[in-house]
């Protein structure tokens, strides 16, 4: 009679034996982290702004004008998260004045703007409508240097408000092949020679906005040129034209055999014609070329329609897919060290040591540069 008592007594000991190990080995499990807290803390923070983004359901984008830009600009985005992106193509001078008509009626409509530099650092700045770029950033591909070009951002402003997608080496200089070789010049300082008097025309006028006055803002800002060099020039008896068009046309029917100031696109249309007209490449001048940038720079309004939204876009906007996508309908190159420049004319691709004519120092040195210029040109 005491044999079953024995064996039950062993029994349940050895159950609770037994009870005791299960507990000892889920007690881990019950103190370890959720998955979602093993994932790179960007991850959880991209999802959390995607979802919002989502129920944002849209972002508010002002940027360039072109069809093919808002191609770029909008589909891709759309096709990957699912946001609408409502775009709208304007010119620089006009986005700053209709901002700040919205605000002052207590409407804030937009989160992202895509233009020149100096339409930010003349009046979105200073009107208070901006705000500092790197710490919306969120995807690694986008926030860690050393993908984009020289491992660093490139910003137009100080206050790193105004970030630059697409320094371009621009190409201004042209001559007429039949009456100057492209390859001759060396040096600025060749056109100083006694030879190119009274056959050097200049488009834009430099006293206005223009490439013609981005290149003398060139000139002025650069160490081994300057405002004596400008002065020498000056000299040379420069025809001075504000119709771009015209300049490229009387270029090629030999009035002129150098052209400063040429606009590129324009040239491109005519000497696909088949007009006499060949750009010099900036690569071979001794003191380099300037860069410009274009449509090419972005900043993040502030009080944003769609806060998350805008977000998500900048990121895109600054991912190799994005950034591929805007080199391609710009034909501009990207900043970003990774995305092809196949498209792209390799003479535009911006150097280190060529000058930014876009930054608030060299926008500061308009004002007096303009001054010279009417001393030597007249009013």
């Amino acid at each position: 009679m005491q044999r079953p008592v024995v064996f039950v007594l062993v029994l349940a000991s050895l159950l609770a034996l037994a009870a005791c190990a299960a507990e000892e080995k889920e007690a881990p499990a019950a103190t370890s982290p959720p998955a979602a807290e093993s994932r790179p803390a960007w991850e959880q923070e991209w999802e959390q702004i995607l979802a919002a983004a989502r129920r944002e359901g849209k972002v508010v984008v002002g940027g360039p004008q072109s069809d093919e830009n808002r191609r770029a600009l909008t589909d891709p985005f759309q096709k990957r998260y699912g946001i609408t992106v409502e775009y709208q193509g304007l010119g620089g001078p006009e986005f700053p004045p209709r901002l700040k008509a919205e605000r002052d009626a207590g409407q804030y409509l937009w989160d992202i703007f895509i233009g020149g530099s100096t339409t930010v650092i003349t009046a979105l700045k200073p009107m208070g409508a901006v705000d500092p770029i790197l710490p919306a950033l969120v995807l690694p591909e986008v926030k860690d240097p050393k993908y984009w070009r020289e491992g660093r951002f490139i910003f137009a402003d100080k206050d790193q408000m105004n970030l630059v997608m697409t320094p371009i080496t621009t190409l201004t200089l042209y001559v007429n092949p039949n009456l100057a070789k492209a390859e001759d010049f060396k040096s600025w300082r060749d056109f100083l020679d006694p030879r190119w008097k009274g056959k050097i025309v200049v488009a834009r006028d430099p006293r206005v906005a223009g490439p013609g006055q981005a290149t003398f803002q060139f000139f002025y800002m650069h160490k081994d040129l300057g405002p004596d060099f400008i002065r020498a020039l000056a000299r040379q008896e420069m025809g001075i034209l504000r119709d771009d068009r015209q300049s490229l046309e009387f270029l090629a029917q030999g009035r002129y055999s150098v052209l400063m100031g040429g606009n590129i696109y324009l040239a491109a249309e005519l000497m696909e014609k088949g007009l006499p007209i060949k750009p010099v490449d900036p690569r071979q001048m001794r003191e380099g070329a300037y860069l410009s940038v274009g449509s090419g720079s972005v900043v993040l309004l502030n009080k944003a329609a769609h806060p998350n939204a805008a977000r998500v876009y900048l990121n895109w906007l600054l991912s190799k897919e994005g950034q591929t996508e805007f080199s391609r309908s710009t034909t501009w190159p990207s900043w970003r060290a990774d995305v092809p420049t196949e498209h792209v004319d390799s003479r535009t691709i911006p150097e280190p040591r060529f000058i930014a004519t876009y930054t608030e120092e060299a926008i500061a040195a308009r004002d007096p540069l303009v001054a010279l210029l009417k001393e030597v040109l007249g009013d």
